[in-house]
Formats: C-alpha cells, structure tokens, sequence
C-alpha cells in the first residue's frame, strides 16, 4: 500500500524559524487548501518584512533568511523563485513609502519652524541671504573675468588724438569757434542729447604729473595745458608781472614780495573796504569769492592762503584758457558766461564778486550783466571792477569810455549799491542790506515776482529784475557767522532751510567718521602725510597729495566740511545734481563752493582738473530716473575729468556697487569693492586712474 506523498520543508530548525508554512496537496480538501493558502501568505509577508529589516540593520540573522532557497536542495523550485521576486517588489515599496514619508515630516517641520520665527529673526536670515546673495555676485563676477580671460568685457577705446583738451558742451558749437573765441565773444554751453562721448580722453604728449601741493600751485608744466609762449608773452602786463614761462614750465609769482603783484592788489582792496589788511576779510563777514575773468587764477591763490575761497568763472576757450590753468594749479575754476543765461548758482550766493580786466562790457544789455551779479551777491556784500575805464584821467578824452562809466555808475546806484572807494582803475561797491532802499529808488530794475525768483538757476535766461530779496536767507554778511564757524549752521539758519538740527548732526558725525575710515584705508596711497615717489626730493609741507575733490553728490556738503575738520588743505566742488533734492543754498550758506549740475551732461571743465572724484548715493539716484543717459556716460566723464594716478570713490547699494565695478574694469582703472562694517547693504568702491604714458 502505497503511502501519501509530502512535500514541504523538513525539520523545525532554522529555516522554520524564518518561513514556517506546510503544504500537501493531496491529503487536505478545498477548504483547508483556502485555509492554507491564506496562512501562507500571512508567512510570506512577515518573511519579507523580518529579511527587510536584516538588510537595513545587518546581523546574524541575515544568514537565516539568505539560506531558505539552498540548503535542502530545492534552488530550483519554482515557488522559491516566485518569493524571491515578490520580496525584491515589497523592499521597494518599503523604500518608496518611507522616502515619501520623510519628505513629508520635512517639510512639516520646514513649515511649523518658518511659522515660529520672530520677525527680528526673519529680517536676520533676510540680511544673512542677502550677504550670500552679494558674495555669490561678486564670486561669479571673478569667474566670469577668469574664464573670458582675454575675451572679457570690451574697454572703452580711447577718442581721437585731438580730443586731449575737449569740453563736449561746447565742442562743434560753431564752425568758426576758434575765430569766434578769439575775438573775446562768449561761447554758449550747449548739451545736446547724444552729445556723451563714450571714450577715454588722451593725454598730452609729454603730460607729467603735476607737482605736490604747494608746490603744484606756483608752478605748472607747459605740456599739460594748451597755451603757447606767444601766448604767455601776449598777456597783459598785470598776467606777465605774475608769470615767468621756463623751458618747460610756468611759474606764478604771486606771493612774492620783489614783484608789485597780487598780494599789494589785495591790500588795496582791503584798505578800500575799511579793512587794516587781506587778513580782516574775514572779520568784515567776506569768505566766498566769484573771479569773473580770473586770468589765471592768480587773486585765487593769495586769498587761499587767507582762508577765503575764490571760484574762478571764465569762458570757455580753445587754448590759453584761464579755467583750465587755474585748475592746472588746484585752485576752484569753472567754465561759466554770462551771455545769454544765468549762473549755476542760487541768489545770494558769495559775499564778494571780483572783475579785473575781465572782459565784460557791464554797460551792454541794459545792464542785465550787472544785475547777475546783483543776483548772486549776498546783502551787504562788494562788488570790485578794475578797469582802465574807471580811470577818469585817461578817459576824458575818450568820450566813448566817460559814456560807459557814466551809465555803470548811474545803474550801480539803482542797484542800491554804494560806492564805497575809487582808487586809480579800482572800484569798490558795497550792495545794500537794508531792502526798503529798493522802494525808495525813483528807477532802475523792477524786483522780480516769486515765479522769476528761483533758486534752482539751471539753464534759466538772464532776469532783467533784482533776484533774492523774497528769500528768507537775505542775511547781511555781517550778521553771518565768521569763518569757520560759519560752517556749523545753527537751528535757525538750518530751519531756513528746512533741515533739522539733528539731521544736520548726524549727517556731520557720519563724515567725519568717514573722513577718518577714508585716510586709513588709502593712506598712504592718497592722503599720506609724507607723499614721495622713488627720486622725488621731499615734498612741502602741509604734504597733502590730495588738492582737489569733485563730489558728485555733495547733500548739505558734508565731506567738505569733516576735510576741513580734519585740518586737510584740499577744497571740494560740492556738486548738487538737478536730480535730487536742491541743498545748494545750504552749501554756500556754509561759506563752501558749489554748482548745480545735470550729470547727463559734460561738466563744464576741462580734462584732468581733479585729484579725486567722490559720490555718495548717485547711482541710486541717477537709477531712480528716467535718465537719457547710461552709466558708461556717467563713469567716461568721470575718466575725462580724473587726473592720472586720481582716485574713484563710490559708495552706493551693493548691487549697483557690483555694477559700478565690471564698468570700471572697461576704463581701464583699478578697482575694489570694500565691505562697509556698519552697514551690510551698502559699500564702496575704491578705483585709481592708471597714467599710460602717450606713445
């Protein structure tokens, strides 16, 4: 008799321990085939999930459930190869699940961690991204240039070789300028769109650094400016008593006591004031000075010395220009005309107006060029003219020149201005403080209404009214403040203006802080306090590298005064864009200089006329506007008016900064960007002006 056949799993050792399931077909009936069946894959499932985990978290066990398929001779049976598919699907599903379940719990706890941090905490992790967001900028810049290598940004090519000396608002005015110019006609600033020249401007053949200041103010090399000997030796004879033209440079003798020159000029003026000496200016309330005509510069240089500060305003030349020498010598100068529009400048402006043999016919138009002057001259401020038309010996019998007198001294009357000395062809009047003297007068110029009476004079047409006497700053000059205290505006002169004394403060604590950050980091680079190239003999003292600063967005002049503070020599064109907000009253009432200016355009001056060029804000605001220029404009001007081996310095928003950087490159100079401690979303950048020597 035959007995039943059974197959299944021998023994209860091992491998019961990990699949302990029985089958026999032919001794168990349908029902407990089912039973069976559902048993066994009850079995299977917690085979799967006991081998799962011994192959996440490997031990001993591992080997029980790896030796089901071979150790009783049964590899080859075909259920074991269906188990081992079915366990190879369920660890995936087991993975898919629990990868599924941690991004879950992720972002989960994301969530609820975003949810509970404070707003101090979130403007931190904002402030930390935007540092790794700026560093990740700046990383990419320097990739982006390493890799490009020689395929980097373009550089700005160089202008044609005779734009050495160019002024682009007053470049192709005319066909006939040279001519027009030499026959002493006034040539109109005239900025057109696309008048921006994207180049680099070349230097002069032979073009030296000039010499260290004081030095650099008496004596200029000849091949950095566009004069000629004959040029020189055609000068007046007041200009050849004060110059003496070498070989290859020109001295200035002001200050010297062999030559009856500038300094005995200046005393005459002082005596005829009332003054004991040029030193009492100050005392009398007279700081600013506008020289209309400044020849070069020469009455600029002495009152320097006594503390005052002169704008020269000339106009524009084509060689032999006496802006572009008193600039040469680092002293304040602009191209500026009276012809057709006013002066940059704000009624009220300067306690002094100076005209030597400065070309202008006062007695033309009416007189509107001497109400100009009125305009710009502060109450009880001087008018000084010294011409040979004043000279009533000489012009008796030229009845032309006793008509012309005649008519300056009649209208100087109606202006309300008192004739206070006439000494050979000097004259000396002292404006009215007093404005009921304008009602009083039985004729002369009207006063102009609110509308005409502006204090933002850019572009405007000459006013045949009297200017200033609405405003609230019609302050005599000798109620102002003396110098330097003047520079400190009190509650009451900044409440004129409309700027609150703690504003004031903050904006002066701010600059002088910078001031000091400043000649730390770049001395002794610039500001060092004994500057010496290689063969250089020691300089002058106060040794200052440093004599002139352009700032292109000055605000209430706040660089400018922490350098006086900080005892530095070098004087600041405070520059208020037409852009922004006008504060230029507020600068001059301060006893600074300073212009109104649209820096879409040229600046009236010649090439290299600064030793530093400083901004504060500008990007910015030029951003802000709707501009009709780009800041390849801005920064290409910026290199025509840089002297070699001058220095950039921006300070601005972090990306405009990066910006500022890749365009500075393309200049050619030297740039780096400076962290600012205090302050994460701003900083600096720091640029020099290469000198290439012209081949």
């Amino acid at each position: 008799m035959s007995r039943p056949l059974h197959r299944g799993v021998s023994g209860g050792g091992r491998n019961a321990e990990c699949c302990d399931y029985t089958w026999d077909s032919q001794m168990k009936d349908k029902t407990d085939k089912e039973d069976v069946e559902k048993r066994h894959s009850q079995d299977h499932m917690s085979l799967s999930s006991r081998c799962l985990i011994g192959l996440v978290f490997p031990d001993n066990s591992t080997s029980k459930c790896g030796s089901l398929g071979g150790e009783n001779g049964f590899g080859s049976d075909p259920f074991n190869m269906g188990n081992s598919r079915n366990r190879q699907n369920l660890t995936m599903s087991f993975l898919k699940f629990c990868l599924i379940l941690i991004v879950i719990l992720a972002l989960s706890g994301s969530l609820w961690w975003t949810i509970a941090i404070s707003n101090s905490t979130r403007g931190n992790i904002f402030r930390g991204y935007r540092r790794l967001q700026d560093q990740l900028i700046t990383d990419l810049l320097d990739i982006g240039e390493l890799s490009m290598g020689s395929a980097r940004l373009k550089e700005v090519d160089f202008c044609f070789e005779e734009s050495e000396n160019i002024v682009p608002c007053f470049f192709n005015v005319s066909s006939d300028l040279a001519m027009e110019s030499s026959k002493g006609d006034a040539v109109e600033r005239q900025c057109e769109y696309g008048s921006n020249q994207n180049c680099l401007v070349h230097l002069p053949k032979n073009y030296r650094i000039p010499l260290r200041w004081p030095t650099g103010r008496d004596v200029i090399w000849v091949a950095n400016v566009k004069i000629t000997a004959q040029q020189v030796l055609s000068s007046g004879s007041f200009t050849k008593r004060m110059m003496m033209l070498d070989e290859d440079q020109i001295s200035f003798r002001s200050d010297s006591s062999m030559f009856d020159g500038v300094e005995d000029y200046s005393h005459q003026i002082a005596e005829m004031i009332g003054l004991r000496n040029e030193s009492n200016f100050i005392q009398a309330g007279v700081r600013t000075v506008l020289d209309i005509g400044c020849g070069y510069g020469s009455f600029g240089a002495h009152l320097f010395s006594k503390q005052l500060i002169t704008m020269c305003v000339a106009n524009y030349e084509t060689s032999g220009s006496q802006v572009q020498l008193t600039l040469e010598r680092g002293l304040p100068a602009m191209i500026g005309s009276f012809a057709t529009k006013q002066l940059p400048y704000p009624s009220l402006s300067f306690d002094m107006l100076h005209c030597a043999r400065c070309g202008i016919d006062w007695d033309q138009k009416e007189g509107i060029y001497l109400v100009e002057a009125d305009r710009v001259l502060r109450p009880g401020g001087y008018f000084v003219w010294t011409s040979p038309i004043t000279n009533a010996q000489r012009s008796i019998r030229n009845k032309e020149k006793q008509k012309k007198w005649a008519f300056i001294q009649s209208f100087a009357e109606n202006l309300c201005w008192e004739m206070l000395s006439q000494q050979d062809e000097t004259v000396v009047w002292k404006k009215t403080s007093n404005k009921d003297c304008y009602s009083s007068r039985k004729s002369g110029p009207s006063i102009c209404s609110m509308g005409h009476d502006v204090e933002s004079p850019y572009y405007r047409t000459l006013e045949p009214c009297i200017g200033g006497t609405r405003s609230r700053r019609w302050i005599p000059i000798e109620q102002r403040t003396a110098w330097p205290s003047r520079a400190t505006l009190n509650s009451t002169e900044l409440n004129i203006h409309g700027v609150h004394p703690e504003e004031f403060s903050e904006d002066l604590l701010n600059w002088n802080s910078a001031v000091r950050n400043y000649w730390s980091l770049l001395s002794p680079q610039i500001f060092s306090d004994h500057p010496k190239r290689p063969g250089d003999e020691d300089p002058s003292p106060p040794y200052n590298m440093l004599r002139n600063v352009l700032d292109m967005n000055a605000r209430f002049g706040g660089l400018n005064s922490a350098l006086l503070e900080a005892g530095k020599t070098a004087w600041v064109m405070n520059v208020i864009p037409t852009s922004g907000p006008n504060h230029l009253p507020l600068i001059l009432d301060r006893g600074l200089v300073g212009v109104l200016h649209d820096w879409c355009e040229a600046f009236p001056t010649y090439p290299r006329t600064y030793d530093m060029v400083h901004a504060k804000g500008l990007l910015s605001l030029e951003a802000s506007q709707k501009r009709r220029c780009t800041t390849l404009d801005l920064f290409t001007e910026i290199d025509r008016l840089l002297r070699p081996e001058g220095w950039v310095i921006l300070h601005d928003k972090t990306n405009l900064i990066h910006t500022a950087r890749a365009l500075a490159t393309r200049l050619r100079w030297e740039a780096r960007v400076i962290e600012i401690e205090s302050n994460s979303e701003e900083k600096l950048l720091v640029c020099q002006k290469p000198f290439f020597k012209r081949p």
